[in-house]
């Protein structure tokens, strides 16, 4: 039986993730959310229990292939081709900051993301890139931490 069908992405999805947050979690007073990623270049973020999209993350340029919430669930990177890490406020749905990954050299184009994960306490977050690197930030100092 299905609950809900969460429509309104324009293309394919590519990825779905849960928040850490609702009963049972460390954050149990936080609502349960979704949020899912697509080819359209937005995310959308969900309220399951109601079926009902809270808000649209629409500043990606290209394809969003990954996405994750932090650690309290008040943060979620996206990361797209479009050659950025972005972070969003989840209060408001708000686009917080946009780093850029660059160039590849290789090729002469866009540096992709292709995964974002946090660290543990929410004040690192990786992604991996096109170009065969790791980039990690620190989002703390909203720097570039190191390249791996």
């Amino acid at each position: 039986m299905c609950i809900h069908s969460l429509q309104s992405h324009e293309k394919e999805i590519y990825t779905i993730k849960w928040s850490p947050t609702g009963p049972g979690t460390a954050n149990p007073h936080a609502p349960l959310l979704l949020a899912s990623a697509s080819f359209d270049a937005t995310v959308r973020v969900w309220d399951v229990d109601r079926g009902v999209c809270l808000h649209v993350l629409s500043s990606h340029q290209e394809a969003v292939y990954a996405i994750a919430f932090s650690p309290d669930g008040q943060l979620l990177a996206s990361g797209s081709f479009d050659s950025t890490l972005r972070l969003w406020g989840l209060k408001d749905g708000q686009l917080l900051h946009t780093y850029n990954t660059g160039v590849d050299p290789g090729v002469g184009a866009a540096t992709g993301v292709f995964e974002v994960c946090w660290n543990h306490d929410g004040s690192k977050v990786a992604g991996s890139c096109s170009d065969n690197t790791v980039r990690v930030l620190d989002v703390r100092k909203g720097l570039w931490y190191q390249t791996v």
